[in-house]
């Protein structure tokens, strides 16, 4: 939720609260800003995601290593992959693709005017997990009604960047044997969101021709200078435990290595970012990457490019893994119908 939102729901109720909850902000000489803010429930969302925002102040996790974190989110991908299928049928098969794992996913009838299209999935994880391949890959074919190539690229620690982006500019390279390049889209989550825009640098770096259209759901494009919504939620929005980034001491990351924050593939806020494909972003209010989603929409409207931009009110990072929200449902078909106007037959 944005601040001056905050602040107006907090003016009108603030007569009633007690003095311990009184909204308040008191400001630093160098601008840091210490807020207190209570935020009703709010009634703009769906009854399905009112409960499902309540549920999630009981939901407590603690530090954990990686090997806990991978063992959760393969848990709750298979349990959600299972839940996607049922809702999206469609068929998978495991494959390799120029030496890269990947599952082909293929609606169960396609059109004709859609078998020279294809889609390629880069699903979420923090680049180090799998929270999302299937979950991200099996919605959109079936309601897109096009085949979706989900890449595992390599993850970090063991494999820092540029690993994940060779990953995928090799299948890219790889479906260019078979298809138009402006009949390929590339879309994905959070990390995969990210990986997204890199992967369409170096493409341009390469001087091989940019796909048909870009799927960036949730996402940031500057590794080096956090954007405000990160000092403000979690993964969950309100709930759990914040962790601030200090601009002038950022923590070591696993993914970026050793590698120069403002080199132009890792953070392609700083690259030539002119004749981009058209772009979709999907962000929320309450998603700790809102603020880096819309500073890039802003820099692709600045080189003059086809993005679109879409907030949803109220939720959290990445909530259109949750199947049983309306509004999941409509970002999944906004996702669908954006691919199905941009990509080329």
């Amino acid at each position: 939720m944005s601040l001056a939102l905050i602040a107006l729901s907090a003016c009108v109720t603030a007569q009633s609260k007690p003095a311990s909850q009184a909204d308040s902000a008191t400001f630093d000489a160098d601008g840091t800003a210490h807020i207190t803010r209570v935020v009703p429930l709010p009634a703009t969302v769906s009854p399905e995601a009112q409960t499902w925002l309540e549920s999630l102040t009981h939901t407590t996790s603690g530090p954990e290593t990686l090997a806990e974190r991978r063992a959760r989110t393969d848990a709750w991908r298979v349990q959600d992959s299972a839940e996607a299928r049922k809702l999206y049928p469609v068929n998978v098969e495991q494959a390799t693709t120029a030496g890269v794992r990947t599952d082909i996913i293929t609606p169960m009838t396609i059109p004709a005017e859609n078998k020279t299209r294809i889609l390629i999935n880069l699903h979420g994880g923090g680049f180090n997990s799998d929270s999302g391949s299937l979950i991200e890959g099996v919605p959109i074919s079936n309601l897109a009604k096009m085949k979706v190539v989900s890449v595992y690229y390599r993850l970090a620690p063991e494999n820092p960047f540029p690993a994940a982006v060779d990953d995928v500019v090799a299948v890219y390279k790889e479906l260019l044997k078979t298809y138009k390049p402006h009949s390929i889209g590339i879309f994905g989550t959070s990390a995969g969101a990210i990986l997204t825009c890199e992967v369409t640098v170096k493409l341009k770096q390469l001087g091989l021709p940019l796909p048909g259209a870009l799927g960036v759901f949730s996402s940031l494009a500057d590794f080096g200078r956090p954007g405000d919504s990160r000092q403000l939620f979690t993964l969950n929005g309100f709930p759990g435990q914040l962790q601030p980034v200090d601009p002038q001491h950022l923590p070591d990351n696993e993914y970026v290595g050793k590698t120069d924050r403002k080199d132009p593939v890792l953070s392609p806020l700083f690259a030539d970012l002119h004749s981009w494909p058209p772009s979709l972003l999907v962000t929320s209010t309450r998603d700790l990457l809102l603020s880096d989603t819309a500073i890039f929409h802003r820099a692709l409207l600045g080189a003059g490019d086809d993005s679109q931009l879409v907030v949803f009110e109220a939720l959290p990072h990445a909530f259109w893994y949750h199947f049983q929200l309306p509004e999941t449902r409509e970002a999944l078909e906004l996702m669908a119908r954006f691919f199905d106007q941009k990509v080329e037959h």
